[in-house]
């Protein structure tokens, strides 16, 4: 598909890095909440979840448009922070809590998350990168390891 060819070269560049965190989240919220959590906006090219932690530090519920990586029995979630240097807020808070929930496709599902490490993060890595190539951009811009997170229902 040109279209989807397109939309993955301009997610690749360090501009879409630099509005992309300001504009899409907040986009997907709303278009989350209209719909009652039926639809996101980002979904349109990727499948895409509301994920709601528990902040590390404040304790407090923290709902975040991603996109996902659907497959057999749950979720991969990417840390990619649109190729910016840090980790994604949501990262720490799934690593300081584990049980969270998505909104998929207008359903609020317990789930609890668990960073891959190792020959499965290699695996879920390679599946990912054949599911939205530019993954590797972001990857190769930062020198962190991009966190993957297999979410499940609880």
């Amino acid at each position: 598909m040109i279209g989807e060819r397109l939309v993955q070269k301009v997610s690749s560049t360090r501009g879409f890095a630099k509005v992309a965190p300001h504009v899409v989240p907040r986009l997907d919220r709303a278009v989350h909440r209209l719909t009652r959590g039926k639809y996101l906006l980002s979904a349109q090219m990727l499948p895409g979840v509301i994920l709601t932690s528990t902040g590390a530090r404040s304790g407090l519920p923290r709902r975040t448009p991603l996109a996902c990586m659907p497959e057999e029995g749950g979720w991969l979630l990417i840390g990619s922070n649109f190729g910016r240097t840090d980790h994604p807020a949501w990262t720490h808070n799934l690593l300081a809590r584990s049980d969270a929930e998505i909104s998929w496709k207008g359903q609020d599902i317990p789930v609890t998350a668990r960073l891959l490490e190792g020959e499965e993060r290699t695996a879920a890595w390679k599946a990912l990168l054949a599911f939205w190539p530019p993954y590797a951009t972001y990857q190769a811009r930062v020198e962190r390891e991009i966190r993957v997170f297999r979410v499940v229902r609880r």
